[in-house]
């Protein structure tokens, strides 16, 4: 089973041979999310939630853009809640888990990143409806699919083709606005056609 502990976010996170991602390509991830949700809801956004947050990657640099912004992170890993719970304000969930978890504020901007290309289908199917549920404003729900170049941890990796996580996405509600950018059916009205898939 894969563990997600302080070696794991060591090799994907920081060590410059392996990681994935750099502090500059999560802050331009952020500040896309952020702008796309400030864009729809007309206002700056006042809370986040962010699903299989990891150490949190996306906390400090919100914090900088929206200091003002309730950011709560959901993850899996101990170690991540043991480390970074207190000082990033996450706590112990999962994707699947997350209608579980009592969560009854809504919030302006959800975030899943990197997250649901690791999960099966039925732990999946419930978090995008979950999150759906969360959603005052739009999510930011990056997936990788069979058809995109996989670099990095592929253990656990789900192919799924496009097409399927299309179907899985509109059936929880969500209607596409940009990249990996979601807006959920409830509010899709408040949008001109031309910002709305054909």
């Amino acid at each position: 089973m894969k563990r997600y502990d302080r070696e794991y976010f060591d090799r994907w996170y920081r060590d410059p041979r392996s990681r994935m991602w750099t502090r500059a390509a999560i802050a331009r991830k952020v500040r896309l999310a952020v702008s796309v949700a400030e864009y729809v809801l007309e206002r700056p956004i006042r809370s986040v939630l962010d699903v299989g947050c990891g150490e949190g990657t996306w906390q400090p640099i919100l914090r900088e853009l929206r200091p003002r912004a309730r950011y709560l992170g959901v993850d899996s890993s101990e170690y991540v809640v043991r480390r970074f719970g207190a000082s990033r304000n996450i706590i112990l969930g999962s994707l699947g888990t997350l209608a579980e978890l009592g969560l009854e504020e809504r919030f302006d901007l959800v975030v899943c990143c990197d997250v649901m290309h690791y999960v099966p289908t039925g732990q999946l199917v419930a978090g995008l409806e979950a999150m759906n549920d969360l959603a005052e404003g739009p999510a930011y729900l990056e997936a990788y699919t069979s058809e995109d170049p996989v670099e990095g941890d592929e253990a656990g990796f789900q192919r799924r083709s496009p097409r399927k996580y299309r179907r899985l996405l509109l059936r929880a509600g969500f209607v596409p606005v940009g990249p990996h950018c979601y807006v959920t059916a409830a509010i899709a009205h408040t949008l001109v056609a031309l910002e709305r898939p054909g």
